[in-house]
């Protein structure tokens, strides 16, 4: 065999000849294929669909309150961003495995904490992302329909795109909404009229009084959901199955959270510009992006506020298209991980997931998980949520970026990782660094929910 490559800053070695998933010396490398900027892809997607209205509402506020001063939390977010996108990636590609086969074999806890995770998450998250995509419907269409009604009408759009699960749909369908919340953010940034040398400064790291909330919100917030998790399942999806396209998925990943990071700054610009300059505020939630179109029309014209409604919609159903396609596909590999445990105690074949082979998932697990995040739901927007339901899903959902970056740290300094595409120190540091960050949001986010 020849040498096993140059490892590089991240972890893992580029060149390198063993196949993912077998030990060293024991099969020929697949073929390295050459990164293409035509192919990138599934990075957009978990990308566009961790950026929704909550997080262009966060950076908005943090704008509004301390200017460009946290420019820098915003690139250090990206990065953050980066690693863990990539070690996620990495997993999958090097070992063959998906991320929730590796979560079963940290022990039975990974899979209890998954099923009341993703069972609650999505029950309650359905009916956020429904209406967070329904709100810039009713202002773009008034007196046209209700807010339910239009709610509705988008979770039946997420179901209908992602029901027959064509990858190649879902990922064009979400190049359409980041090219256009792309534009409309660019576009509202430069109408502010941005002091370049203010946001040059707010790359300095700098924590005035008051903002150290709102820097780690910023640091790890945006961009950061479940569905990070999801990245190698769309990696897989895209046909992407052996360590042979590890080049080519590190050039998506960076790709994907680079224009992130493009997003995130624009919307500091904003904030800071349209909001710290004259004091005015603006409502928590997603409404707030309401009150942003209204100021907006006020000093730009309707055009610009109609605009930016529209790039409010790409973001808020782009994040519902994509939780509805890639959260089912963790739990369609949930049950049949779990099928599979059953499988090999009676001694019959365990069943492999079909997006892991690069094929269609069509199952029953599936579309099942589909018809939750839609239906049930339906139910909570006539209900205020129930105050049991709510503080159970503000707990599970604050344990699980630090849930991702521990699990992701242990199962890559491992055994269970072919020893080439382990993690190399900068690797190592960033998911460290991850994981004690998001233990802090978590803490703080449990202190903060209305026990």
């Amino acid at each position: 065999m020849a040498s096993t490559g140059e490892r590089d800053g991240t972890g893992g070695t580029e060149g390198a000849e063993t196949a993912g998933g077998t030990a060293a010396g024991t099969a020929a490398a697949p073929p390295e294929r050459k990164a293409s900027w035509r192919l990138v892809g599934p990075g957009i997607v978990v990308a566009a669909t961790g950026v929704g209205a909550g997080d262009l509402v966060a950076t908005l506020v943090a704008g509004s309150r301390f200017g460009y001063t946290l420019l820098w939390a915003a690139v250090v977010g990206c990065l953050v961003k980066i690693a863990l996108a990539e070690a996620t990636g990495r997993w999958h590609l090097a070992t063959g495995r998906t991320i929730f086969d590796g979560w079963r074999s940290l022990g039975a806890w990974t899979t209890a904490y998954f099923a009341v995770y993703v069972t609650v998450w999505g029950f309650v998250y359905g009916a956020a992302a429904m209406s967070s995509s329904a709100l810039p419907l009713v202002a773009l269409f008034p007196g046209f329909l209700g807010l339910k009604t239009w709610a509705i009408l988008c979770g039946l759009a997420g179901l209908a795109f992602v029901w027959f699960n064509r990858y190649a749909v879902v990922e064009k369908i979400m190049m359409v909404f980041v090219g256009v919340m792309f534009v409309v953010v660019l576009y509202v940034a430069v109408r502010v009229t941005p002091h370049l040398g203010d946001a040059v400064a707010g790359l300095l790291p700098v924590l005035p009084d008051g903002s150290l909330l709102y820097t780690l919100g910023l640091v790890g917030g945006v961009g950061g959901t479940i569905t990070m998790a999801a990245y190698g399942y769309w990696v897989n999806a895209k046909g992407w199955t052996d360590s042979g396209w590890m080049r080519m998925m590190r050039l998506d990943n960076r790709v994907a959270y680079l224009t992130t990071g493009i997003f995130v700054v624009a919307m500091l610009i904003v904030g800071a510009e349209l909001l710290h300059a004259a004091g005015t505020a603006i409502g928590s939630g997603d409404r707030g992006l309401l009150d942003l179109g209204r100021i907006l029309e006020e000093r730009f014209g309707a055009v610009t506020a109609k605009l930016f409604l529209i790039g409010f919609l790409a973001a808020s159903f782009s994040s519902l298209v994509g939780v509805w396609h890639g959260v089912s596909l963790l739990f369609a590999d949930f049950v049949e991980r779990t099928r599979a445990a059953r499988a090999q105690g009676t001694g019959g074949e365990p069943p492999v997931l079909e997006v892991a082979r690069g094929q269609r998932e069509r199952s029953w697990p599936f579309r099942g998980y589909l018809l939750w995040l839609t239906f049930p739901p339906m139910g909570l927007l006539w209900l205020d949520q129930p105050f049991g339901l709510v503080i159970a899903y503000g707990v599970l959902g604050a344990f699980f970026m630090p849930f991702l970056a521990g699990t992701l740290l242990w199962l890559l300094n491992s055994g269970r990782t072919p020893r080439q595409w382990r993690n190399g120190p900068l690797s190592n540091v960033m998911l460290a660094a991850a994981g004690l960050l998001f233990v802090v949001l978590c803490v703080q986010q449990v202190r903060e929910l209305p026990w």
